[in-house]
Protein backbone atom coordinates (compact mmCIF):
# COMPACT_ATOMS: atom_id res chain seq x y z
CA UNK A 1 0.00 0.00 0.00
CA UNK A 2 2.76 2.65 0.84
CA UNK A 3 4.43 2.08 -2.08
CA UNK A 4 1.81 2.60 -4.25
CA UNK A 5 1.07 5.78 -2.24
CA UNK A 6 4.46 6.75 -2.38
CA UNK A 7 4.58 6.64 -6.18
CA UNK A 8 1.08 8.58 -6.85
CA UNK A 9 2.27 11.11 -3.89
CA UNK A 10 5.58 12.42 -6.04
CA UNK A 11 2.87 13.86 -8.66
CA UNK A 12 0.77 15.88 -6.48
CA UNK A 13 0.94 19.59 -5.55
CA UNK A 14 1.36 19.64 -2.10
CA UNK A 15 5.08 17.94 -2.78
CA UNK A 16 8.19 18.37 -1.31
CA UNK A 17 9.55 21.92 -2.03
CA UNK A 18 11.69 21.52 -4.80
CA UNK A 19 9.62 19.60 -6.57
CA UNK A 20 7.21 22.05 -6.18
CA UNK A 21 9.80 24.56 -7.64
CA UNK A 22 10.36 21.87 -10.73
CA UNK A 23 6.74 21.60 -11.59
CA UNK A 24 6.61 25.59 -11.52
CA UNK A 25 9.28 25.87 -13.49
CA UNK A 26 11.11 28.05 -10.93
CA UNK A 27 13.94 25.23 -10.35
CA UNK A 28 17.01 27.15 -12.17
CA UNK A 29 17.67 26.58 -15.67
CA UNK A 30 16.40 24.31 -17.98
CA UNK A 31 18.05 21.75 -20.16
CA UNK A 32 15.87 20.90 -22.95
CA UNK A 33 17.20 18.69 -26.19
CA UNK A 34 14.62 20.82 -28.16
CA UNK A 35 15.10 24.42 -26.91
CA UNK A 36 17.74 26.75 -25.31
CA UNK A 37 18.31 26.38 -21.23
CA UNK A 38 15.22 29.15 -19.83
CA UNK A 39 16.21 31.92 -17.67
CA UNK A 40 15.95 31.16 -13.78
CA UNK A 41 12.66 32.98 -12.37
CA UNK A 42 13.67 32.87 -8.71
CA UNK A 43 17.05 33.36 -7.28
CA UNK A 44 19.90 30.91 -7.67
CA UNK A 45 20.38 30.96 -4.25
CA UNK A 46 17.07 29.89 -3.31
CA UNK A 47 16.84 27.18 -5.83
CA UNK A 48 19.85 25.63 -4.60
CA UNK A 49 18.59 25.68 -1.03
CA UNK A 50 15.79 23.86 -2.21
CA UNK A 51 18.37 20.97 -3.49
CA UNK A 52 20.68 21.05 -0.88
CA UNK A 53 17.92 20.26 1.63
CA UNK A 54 18.46 16.76 2.49
CA UNK A 55 15.50 14.80 3.81
CA UNK A 56 15.20 11.51 5.41
CA UNK A 57 12.36 10.10 3.51
CA UNK A 58 10.19 10.70 0.84
CA UNK A 59 6.99 12.46 1.11
CA UNK A 60 4.00 10.26 0.88
CA UNK A 61 6.76 6.84 2.13
CA UNK A 62 5.75 4.62 4.53
CA UNK A 63 8.75 6.29 6.73
CA UNK A 64 6.82 9.31 5.95
CA UNK A 65 3.34 8.69 7.03
CA UNK A 66 4.73 6.61 10.55
CA UNK A 67 6.46 9.83 11.72
CA UNK A 68 4.05 11.78 11.11
CA UNK A 69 1.98 9.52 13.17
CA UNK A 70 4.31 9.89 16.00
CA UNK A 71 4.44 13.36 15.49
CA UNK A 72 0.21 13.26 16.27
CA UNK A 73 0.96 10.88 19.18
CA UNK A 74 3.47 13.52 21.00
CA UNK A 75 1.34 16.70 19.88
CA UNK A 76 -2.24 15.38 21.02
CA UNK A 77 -1.01 12.94 23.56
CA UNK A 78 1.21 15.46 25.73
CA UNK A 79 -1.16 18.93 24.98
CA UNK A 80 -4.42 16.87 26.31
CA UNK A 81 -2.57 15.71 28.98
CA UNK A 82 -1.12 19.10 30.65
CA UNK A 83 -4.69 20.54 29.83
CA UNK A 84 -6.24 17.87 32.31
CA UNK A 85 -7.44 20.58 34.88
CA UNK A 86 -9.18 23.00 32.26
CA UNK A 87 -11.07 20.29 31.22
CA UNK A 88 -12.10 18.50 33.94
CA UNK A 89 -13.55 21.60 35.52
CA UNK A 90 -15.02 22.52 31.62
CA UNK A 91 -16.91 19.50 32.06
CA UNK A 92 -17.87 19.89 35.26
CA UNK A 93 -19.29 22.97 34.35
CA UNK A 94 -21.14 21.00 31.59
CA UNK A 95 -22.42 18.28 33.41
CA UNK A 96 -23.42 20.44 36.53
CA UNK A 97 -23.80 23.98 36.14
CA UNK A 98 -25.57 24.81 39.43
CA UNK A 99 -22.39 23.97 41.03
CA UNK A 100 -19.54 25.05 38.87
CA UNK A 101 -21.42 28.34 37.66
CA UNK A 102 -17.87 29.74 35.85
CA UNK A 103 -14.91 28.91 35.24
CA UNK A 104 -12.99 30.30 38.20
CA UNK A 105 -15.36 29.24 40.43
CA UNK A 106 -15.24 25.71 39.07
CA UNK A 107 -11.59 25.90 40.13
CA UNK A 108 -12.18 26.74 43.48
CA UNK A 109 -14.76 24.41 43.65
CA UNK A 110 -12.89 21.51 42.84
CA UNK A 111 -9.69 22.70 45.18
CA UNK A 112 -11.88 22.79 48.38
CA UNK A 113 -13.65 19.46 47.07
CA UNK A 114 -10.77 17.06 45.96
CA UNK A 115 -7.38 18.94 46.50
CA UNK A 116 -4.93 19.95 43.90
CA UNK A 117 -4.69 16.18 43.20
CA UNK A 118 -8.01 16.00 41.92
CA UNK A 119 -7.65 18.43 39.31
CA UNK A 120 -5.47 15.54 37.92
CA UNK A 121 -8.46 13.39 37.60
CA UNK A 122 -8.49 11.39 34.49
CA UNK A 123 -5.14 12.04 33.07
CA UNK A 124 -4.49 8.50 32.04
CA UNK A 125 -6.97 7.62 29.92
CA UNK A 126 -6.44 11.38 28.26
CA UNK A 127 -3.24 10.80 27.66
CA UNK A 128 -4.07 7.36 26.35
CA UNK A 129 -6.81 8.24 24.36
CA UNK A 130 -5.91 11.15 22.78
CA UNK A 131 -2.36 9.66 21.75
CA UNK A 132 -3.90 7.03 19.67
CA UNK A 133 -6.24 9.95 18.26
CA UNK A 134 -3.48 11.86 17.28
CA UNK A 135 -1.68 8.76 15.61
CA UNK A 136 -4.79 8.34 13.60
CA UNK A 137 -5.72 11.59 13.28
CA UNK A 138 -2.71 13.39 11.81
CA UNK A 139 -0.77 10.19 10.39
CA UNK A 140 -4.26 9.36 7.84
CA UNK A 141 -4.33 12.98 7.42
CA UNK A 142 -1.46 12.96 5.48
CA UNK A 143 -2.47 9.48 4.33
CA UNK A 144 -6.19 11.07 2.87
CA UNK A 145 -4.73 14.04 1.95
CA UNK A 146 -1.85 12.19 -0.74
CA UNK A 147 -4.65 9.89 -2.09
CA UNK A 148 -7.51 12.37 -2.57
CA UNK A 149 -5.23 14.97 -4.42
CA UNK A 150 -4.30 12.25 -6.82
CA UNK A 151 -7.96 11.45 -7.44
CA UNK A 152 -8.51 14.65 -8.34
CA UNK A 153 -5.10 15.66 -10.26
CA UNK A 154 -2.57 18.61 -10.51
CA UNK A 155 -4.52 21.23 -11.48
CA UNK A 156 -8.41 19.68 -9.58
CA UNK A 157 -6.06 19.62 -6.47
CA UNK A 158 -5.11 23.47 -6.53
CA UNK A 159 -8.34 24.45 -7.17
CA UNK A 160 -10.19 22.25 -4.60
CA UNK A 161 -7.62 22.33 -2.12
CA UNK A 162 -9.88 23.32 0.94
CA UNK A 163 -12.34 20.41 0.02
CA UNK A 164 -9.46 18.37 -0.17
CA UNK A 165 -8.74 19.58 3.38
CA UNK A 166 -11.75 19.08 4.41
CA UNK A 167 -12.44 15.38 2.98
CA UNK A 168 -8.66 14.13 3.86
CA UNK A 169 -9.25 15.49 7.91
CA UNK A 170 -12.87 14.11 8.47
CA UNK A 171 -11.89 10.45 6.63
CA UNK A 172 -8.46 10.72 9.33
CA UNK A 173 -10.97 11.91 12.60
CA UNK A 174 -14.37 9.06 11.74
CA UNK A 175 -11.06 6.78 12.44
CA UNK A 176 -9.56 8.50 14.82
CA UNK A 177 -13.19 9.01 17.05
CA UNK A 178 -13.03 5.24 17.34
CA UNK A 179 -9.56 4.87 19.22
CA UNK A 180 -10.82 7.84 21.04
CA UNK A 181 -14.26 6.46 22.35
CA UNK A 182 -13.24 3.97 25.13
CA UNK A 183 -10.72 6.56 26.99
CA UNK A 184 -13.05 9.38 26.38
CA UNK A 185 -16.07 7.23 28.29
CA UNK A 186 -14.00 6.55 30.90
CA UNK A 187 -12.35 9.36 31.21
CA UNK A 188 -15.79 11.60 31.70
CA UNK A 189 -16.94 9.02 34.24
CA UNK A 190 -13.80 9.78 36.81
CA UNK A 191 -13.91 13.41 35.96
CA UNK A 192 -17.72 14.09 36.49
CA UNK A 193 -19.17 11.23 39.10
CA UNK A 194 -17.63 11.44 42.35
CA UNK A 195 -16.84 8.24 43.96
CA UNK A 196 -17.25 6.31 40.93
CA UNK A 197 -13.70 5.81 40.16
CA UNK A 198 -10.36 7.80 40.38
CA UNK A 199 -8.05 5.75 38.28
CA UNK A 200 -8.20 4.12 34.53
CA UNK A 201 -7.60 0.68 36.39
CA UNK A 202 -10.82 1.12 38.57
CA UNK A 203 -13.44 2.79 35.86
CA UNK A 204 -12.79 0.40 33.01
CA UNK A 205 -13.41 -3.17 34.56
CA UNK A 206 -16.47 -0.90 36.79
CA UNK A 207 -17.77 0.37 33.27
CA UNK A 208 -17.75 -3.23 31.29
CA UNK A 209 -19.57 -4.91 33.94
CA UNK A 210 -22.44 -2.52 34.41
CA UNK A 211 -22.89 -1.81 30.87
CA UNK A 212 -20.56 -4.39 28.82
CA UNK A 213 -18.70 -2.58 25.54
CA UNK A 214 -21.73 -0.89 25.18
CA UNK A 215 -20.18 1.37 27.63
CA UNK A 216 -17.33 2.24 26.23
CA UNK A 217 -18.38 2.94 22.62
CA UNK A 218 -22.28 4.93 23.56
CA UNK A 219 -20.32 8.06 23.00
CA UNK A 220 -19.01 7.41 19.51
CA UNK A 221 -21.65 9.16 17.53
CA UNK A 222 -21.81 11.94 18.97
CA UNK A 223 -18.10 12.54 19.89
CA UNK A 224 -18.19 11.85 15.54
CA UNK A 225 -20.15 15.14 15.60
CA UNK A 226 -17.95 17.27 18.09
CA UNK A 227 -14.67 15.84 16.54
CA UNK A 228 -15.49 15.65 12.98
CA UNK A 229 -16.37 19.38 12.37
CA UNK A 230 -13.57 20.28 14.91
CA UNK A 231 -10.51 18.39 13.20
CA UNK A 232 -11.89 19.48 9.78
CA UNK A 233 -12.10 22.80 10.56
CA UNK A 234 -8.71 22.84 12.65
CA UNK A 235 -7.13 21.20 9.52
CA UNK A 236 -8.73 23.28 6.82
CA UNK A 237 -8.91 26.49 8.62
CA UNK A 238 -5.20 26.04 9.63
CA UNK A 239 -3.79 25.09 5.68
CA UNK A 240 -5.53 28.24 4.48
CA UNK A 241 -4.21 30.20 7.32
CA UNK A 242 -0.85 29.91 6.70
CA UNK A 243 -1.42 30.47 3.15
CA UNK A 244 -2.77 33.42 4.02
CA UNK A 245 -0.20 34.74 6.40
CA UNK A 246 2.86 34.12 3.79
CA UNK A 247 0.63 35.63 1.39
CA UNK A 248 -0.29 38.73 2.99
CA UNK A 249 1.25 39.03 6.62
CA UNK A 250 5.04 37.71 6.53
CA UNK A 251 7.42 39.75 4.90
CA UNK A 252 9.15 37.85 2.73
CA UNK A 253 9.02 34.35 1.06
CA UNK A 254 8.63 31.19 3.43
CA UNK A 255 11.78 30.04 1.74
CA UNK A 256 13.76 32.81 3.08
CA UNK A 257 12.25 32.03 6.54
CA UNK A 258 14.25 30.11 8.75
CA UNK A 259 12.95 27.05 10.76
CA UNK A 260 12.15 29.17 13.76
CA UNK A 261 10.19 31.85 11.87
CA UNK A 262 8.15 28.83 9.87
CA UNK A 263 7.46 27.59 12.97
CA UNK A 264 6.05 30.88 14.69
CA UNK A 265 3.52 31.22 11.56
CA UNK A 266 2.58 27.44 12.70
CA UNK A 267 1.91 28.59 16.40
CA UNK A 268 -0.23 31.83 15.04
CA UNK A 269 -2.22 29.25 12.56
CA UNK A 270 -2.92 26.99 15.29
CA UNK A 271 -4.16 29.18 17.69
CA UNK A 272 -6.49 31.13 15.33
CA UNK A 273 -7.90 27.44 14.04
CA UNK A 274 -8.48 26.85 17.71
CA UNK A 275 -10.73 29.79 17.95
CA UNK A 276 -12.73 28.78 15.17
CA UNK A 277 -12.76 24.66 16.32
CA UNK A 278 -13.95 25.08 19.94
CA UNK A 279 -17.07 27.55 18.81
CA UNK A 280 -18.29 24.74 16.35
CA UNK A 281 -17.32 21.78 18.36
CA UNK A 282 -19.13 22.96 21.24
CA UNK A 283 -22.39 21.84 21.21
CA UNK A 284 -21.64 18.36 20.77
CA UNK A 285 -18.91 18.38 23.19
CA UNK A 286 -21.71 19.33 25.71
CA UNK A 287 -23.86 16.77 24.81
CA UNK A 288 -20.56 13.70 24.82
CA UNK A 289 -19.86 15.08 28.39
CA UNK A 290 -23.31 14.26 29.99
CA UNK A 291 -24.20 11.49 27.61
CA UNK A 292 -21.11 9.34 29.46
CA UNK A 293 -22.17 10.58 32.65
CA UNK A 294 -25.39 9.34 32.52
CA UNK A 295 -26.28 5.93 31.83
CA UNK A 296 -29.60 4.89 29.69
CA UNK A 297 -29.69 7.98 27.64
CA UNK A 298 -29.69 8.81 24.31
CA UNK A 299 -27.76 12.00 22.47
CA UNK A 300 -31.14 13.37 21.26
CA UNK A 301 -32.67 13.28 24.73
CA UNK A 302 -29.45 15.06 26.26
CA UNK A 303 -29.41 17.75 23.72
CA UNK A 304 -33.43 17.95 24.23
CA UNK A 305 -32.87 18.41 28.02
CA UNK A 306 -30.07 20.94 27.76
CA UNK A 307 -31.85 23.22 25.12
CA UNK A 308 -30.02 26.27 23.29
CA UNK A 309 -28.32 27.69 26.07
CA UNK A 310 -27.40 24.49 27.75
CA UNK A 311 -24.92 22.84 24.78
CA UNK A 312 -23.25 26.57 25.07
CA UNK A 313 -22.58 26.47 28.43
CA UNK A 314 -18.60 26.24 28.97
CA UNK A 315 -17.63 28.28 25.80
CA UNK A 316 -14.88 30.43 27.34
CA UNK A 317 -13.45 27.82 28.86
CA UNK A 318 -12.95 25.71 25.92
CA UNK A 319 -12.06 28.60 23.77
CA UNK A 320 -9.41 29.31 25.56
CA UNK A 321 -8.32 25.51 26.41
CA UNK A 322 -8.79 24.21 22.05
CA UNK A 323 -7.39 27.56 21.18
CA UNK A 324 -4.36 27.13 22.64
CA UNK A 325 -4.57 23.23 22.22
CA UNK A 326 -4.65 23.74 18.70
CA UNK A 327 -1.58 26.02 18.49
CA UNK A 328 0.82 23.67 21.05
CA UNK A 329 -0.41 20.65 18.81
CA UNK A 330 0.61 22.29 15.35
CA UNK A 331 3.69 23.84 16.73
CA UNK A 332 4.69 20.43 18.27
CA UNK A 333 3.56 18.35 15.45
CA UNK A 334 5.94 20.67 12.66
CA UNK A 335 8.47 20.40 15.52
CA UNK A 336 8.49 17.17 14.83
CA UNK A 337 8.68 17.02 11.07
CA UNK A 338 11.53 19.75 11.56
CA UNK A 339 13.38 17.35 14.08
CA UNK A 340 12.91 14.10 11.73
CA UNK A 341 13.84 16.32 8.55
CA UNK A 342 10.90 15.00 6.63
CA UNK A 343 9.66 16.62 3.51
CA UNK A 344 7.19 20.16 4.78
CA UNK A 345 5.86 21.42 1.51
CA UNK A 346 5.25 24.98 1.32
CA UNK A 347 1.79 26.26 0.40
CA UNK A 348 0.76 24.56 -3.09
CA UNK A 349 0.92 27.05 -5.84
CA UNK A 350 -0.93 27.01 -9.02
CA UNK A 351 0.50 24.82 -11.36
CA UNK A 352 2.07 25.86 -14.40
CA UNK A 353 -0.45 23.93 -16.62
CA UNK A 354 -3.42 25.78 -15.12
CA UNK A 355 -1.50 29.27 -15.31
CA UNK A 356 -1.22 28.62 -19.29
CA UNK A 357 -5.22 27.52 -19.17
CA UNK A 358 -6.02 30.66 -17.14
CA UNK A 359 -3.78 32.87 -19.58
CA UNK A 360 -1.57 33.88 -16.71
CA UNK A 361 1.72 32.59 -18.82
CA UNK A 362 2.39 32.71 -22.19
Amino acid sequence: MYSSVAHLARANPFNAPHLQLVHDGLAGPRSDPAGPPGPPRRSRNLAAAAVEEQYSCDYGSGRFFILCGLGGIISCGTTHTALVPLDLVKCRMQVDPQKYKGIFNGFSVTLKEDGVRGLAKGWAPTFIGYSLQGLCKFGFYEVFKVLYSNMLGEENAYLWRTSLYLAASASAEFFADIALAPMEAAKVRIQTQPGYANTLRDAAPKMYKEEGLKAFYKGVAPLWMRQIPYTMMKFACFERTVEALYKFVVPKPRSECSKPEQLVVTFVAGYIAGVFCAIVSHPADSVVSVLNKEKGSSASQVLKRLGFRGVWKGLFARIIMIGTLTALQWFIYDSVKVYFRLPRPPPPEMPESLKKKLGYTQ
